[in-house]
């Protein structure tokens, strides 16, 4: 269940946002996260005198009575999109359906739509995205391109069409800054920070299903109008950020052949530590492997420069896409199996030493299935690829598996193979679930790893919860535990994509025998011999399950 507070301010807003969330390629706004979008909109409704609200499409769910304050107003702006398709845990992106029934619904305000969702929708992997326009959506106007610079030529009285500069943009981006505060889950939110707009591989077309090519060649953003930013949502109490809208984070200020510039990653790395001193998450989210494999010896320079600042338990998220040389080809795709798992290598070299226990940095692969070319052959490859992984003893943080989500004007809506081969795509995505997954979430996170604020999510007799950052790892905690608490926990199990875990230290001596039941090492024989008489220090606790890694994580008392 997504972290929602239904407390309508009693303040009466002019003009309202509604975050209906966005996830690209190369930008995440589903909660936790909140989009840059979202920021530079409120800079452009400050810009122009507005005092705007703030709420997300989950409230709106929730509480009937968002949109009757939002009637009130003269102006509602919905941003919203899903050009990949995802599965969430806080939050649900806006459906087209749902926005035309609250566009319907606002009869009073202006309602404007903006966002990826002008470039198709669709609510999930494996369907073609459905174009978009006004008779669809029912709002009074479309804002294209960049959604705050559409919106500021709409409000000036100009036709909108989101040309896009930093000149404007990075203005917006610094006075909307304190938007974030209205957000429902404030202040246990990470905002997205844009370092770029663009796709490095613009002029050669892309890789056939992406949407980043719709935003032209590479536009790089200035270290101190990005340093401002962050100085700002620090002040207004951000200590989550995610330096992820991006394509490459190590092309960042780069030209030609995408050589890393390290200058300038440290100085934005070192920068947003000065001016945003009390921070307590910095990630990242894409690297091209590509990249590292063209530039070895400076991308392991730039990693470090990465690792130097930011905080534990990061991914660089690498788009494999596919394993087989055939679909690599006949979609454009960037980079060889040979060329990721060198990168996987280097990364897991440099990345792979642990702080606290946590790996600093891991690789994370993305797969997309159904695009053109593919064959039964072609999961055969993909799960040859993951062994390898295994027989090198690499490390992986997560390995996303997707159906493609074609949209208009990509070369993937025309040439594509969905529905050919679903047999092979489900045995491919269990096989990895099943023996990728779980023992390489034993190596990543092994029995007795502390994880320090976690936030419970959803609440009940198995509790869901997990830290603020880039792809954080889902704990389940066999208790029943308050939602929107933090906690420590300690891991005491591997699933295919989550761990099990209980609060650390383990309050051993009151367990429930439900929970108890989860320790490892707790057979039959003796789980009931441990309910009845409570270890009261690590030797009795040894004594009963053998050697473990959580005898000295307890806590014994009555």
């Amino acid at each position: 269940m997504p972290l929602l507070q239904n407390t309508i301010a009693t303040m009466t807003y002019d003009a309202w946002i509604i975050d209906g969330y966005v996830d690209e390629p190369t930008c995440l706004g589903v909660p936790p996260y909140i989009s840059p979008y979202v920021r530079t909109v409120a800079g452009v409704l400050y810009e122009h005198g507005y005092n705007p609200g703030y709420c997300t499409i989950d409230q709106i769910r929730t509480d009937t009575r968002y949109l009757r304050e939002m009637n009130q107003a003269s102006l509602a702006v919905c941003i919203a999109g899903m050009t990949v398709p995802g599965t969430y845990l806080g939050g649900t992106p806006a459906s087209l359906l749902e926005i035309s029934q609250i566009a319907q619904a606002l009869t009073h305000p202006t309602t404007c739509l903006s966002g990826p969702i002008l470039f198709g929708a669709a609510q999930a992997g494996g369907n073609l995205a459905t174009p978009i326009d006004t008779e669809n959506t029912g709002c009074n106007i479309h804002l294209p391109g960049s959604p705050a610079e559409s919106l500021h030529e709409h409000l000036s009285g100009t036709e909108p069409t989101g040309k896009f500069s930093y000149q404007l943009q990075d203005q917006f981006a610094y006075k909307g800054s304190k938007i974030i505060t209205k957000h429902p889950s404030f202040p246990n939110i990470i905002a997205e920070i844009e370092t770029a707009r663009g796709c490095e591989r613009y002029e050669s077309g892309g890789c056939s299903f992406c949407t980043e090519r719709f935003y032209g060649a590479p536009i790089y953003r200035d270290v101190q109008a990005i340093l401002a930013e962050v100085s700002a949502l620090s002040q207004a109490g951000c200590i989550h950020f995610r330096v992820g809208r991006q394509p490459d984070i190590l092309a960042y200020q780069t030209t030609g052949q995408n050589k890393p510039n390290l200058d300038a990653l440290e100085q934005l790395f070192s920068g947003i530590r000065t001016h945003a001193n009390t921070l307590k998450t910095l990630h990242i989210d894409n690297v091209n492997p590509g990249t590292i494999t063209a530039h070895k010896e400076i991308s392991k320079e730039a990693l470090e420069i990465i690792i130097k600042y930011h905080t534990p338990g990061d991914t660089a998220a690498f788009g494999l896409e596919s394993a087989d040389p055939a679909v690599i080809s006949a979609n454009n795709l960037s980079v060889m199996p040979d060329e990721v798992l060198d990168a996987i290598e280097i990364v897991t070299e440099i990345g792979g030493k642990r702080t606290d226990g946590i790996c600093e940095l891991l690789s994370g692969l993305n797969f997309v299935c159904g695009l053109a070319g593919e064959t039964k052959e072609t999961y055969i490859k993909n799960k040859e690829f993951l062994k390898e992984i295994q027989k090198r003893k690499l490390l992986i943080r997560r390995v996303n598996i997707r159906q493609v989500m074609p949209f208009p004007g990509t070369k993937s809506y025309v040439e594509h193979t969905l529905g050919q081969h679903k047999e092979a795509f489900i045995a491919f995505k269990e096989w990895t679930r099943t023996e990728f997954d779980t023992p390489m979430l034993a190596q990543v996170f092994p029995i007795g790893t502390i994880l320090h604020d976690l936030i419970i999510e959803k609440e009940g007799t198995l509790s869901f919860g997990r830290q603020i950052g880039s792809y954080p790892l889902l704990c389940g905690i066999p208790l029943q535990m308050k939602e929107r608490t933090t906690c420590s926990v300690v891991i005491i199990g591997h699933g295919k994509r989550s761990v099990t875990a209980l609060p650390y230290p383990i309050p051993i001596n009151t367990l429930p025998l439900s929970a108890l039941r989860h320790i490892p090492g707790l057979g039959k024989k003796t789980i009931s011999k441990f309910f009845a008489k409570r270890p009261k220090n690590a030797e009795e606790f040894t004594a009963i399950i053998g050697p473990s890694p959580l005898a000295t994580l307890c806590e014994y008392h009555y």
